[in-house]
């Protein structure tokens, strides 16, 4: 990597009820061109058998750490558990059942860096349940500010690289659903500059009963973003409300 030389991530990757794929998740984070990598992983009390997958590659590679959580924190919790925990400049995240391309890592750093960027993003891919593409990649632009952001919430969490060092160190809201977006939100407001990657470098599993799938709760909890976290007035709060709310029915509509 040409552009510095601190380049280590600390990868957070919360897993709940996902023994069914966690390793394939595992398995894209360790085999990463850029392998200056931690990768925290936290078990959010998962009853199925996430634990033993996740003890075996702890076994035998050094690069990852799992934390035991004894209650179900959420993905705001764990994911807050394993920023507490991070050691290194930069932190990405990736759910327990997602995927990312062998140079997503790589190309995000040299991205950002080159870009003065404190955060990055990619297009993603849908995945189904056994790892197959399907729909149209969902594209992102090069550039999104805190008004874009709000108006269409464009970053995926799998597939964000911050440079927490850059931003302060700063932690999730704490709120069951869309606390990256509030997060997302919280960092352009306060001045980060976010640069993405229009290329399908992040792989989405959509799978039956994963907490995004209702749509209907996202939905609520995006508007209670705008209002009690943004403290949006509502002149500006309900416009931006619709504009998501219709880029969400335009994409099921081309799915």
């Amino acid at each position: 990597m040409p552009l510095g030389v601190d380049n280590r991530v600390s990868v957070i990757m919360p897993a709940f009820n996902v023994g069914s794929f966690v390793a394939a998740s595992i398995e894209s984070v360790l085999n990463q061109s850029h392998s200056e990598i931690e990768l925290i992983i936290v078990n959010d009390s998962s009853t199925d058998g996430t634990g033993e997958v996740l003890d075996r590659f702890a076994a035998i590679d050094s690069r990852v750490r799992v934390i035991n959580s004894l209650k179900n924190l959420g993905g705001a919790g764990a994911r807050n558990l394993g920023l507490e925990s991070a050691q290194y400049r930069y932190v990405a995240f990736i759910d327990g059942d997602d995927l990312w391309h062998p140079q997503k890592l790589s190309r995000q750093i040299f991205d950002i860096k080159s870009r003065g960027a404190q955060l990055g993003y990619t297009a993603i891919q849908k995945v189904d349940s056994l790892g197959n593409p399907f729909g149209d990649v969902q594209c992102v632009e090069q550039e999104v500010d805190y008004n874009t952001l709000l108006a269409n919430p464009l970053v995926a969490c799998s597939s964000v690289l911050l440079d927490y060092e850059a931003v302060g160190r700063p932690l999730m809201p704490n709120i069951r659903k869309r606390q990256d977006f509030a997060f997302w939100l919280k960092l352009l407001r306060e001045g980060a500059v976010a640069s993405g990657i229009n290329e399908p470098l992040t792989y989405y599993r959509v799978r039956p009963g994963s907490l995004s799938s209702n749509k209907l709760s996202a939905a609520l909890y995006t508007w209670r973003v705008y209002r009690s976290f943004e403290y949006l007035p509502l002149a500006k709060a309900l416009p931006n409300f619709i504009s998501y709310a219709l880029r969400a029915f335009l994409k099921r509509l081309n799915r």
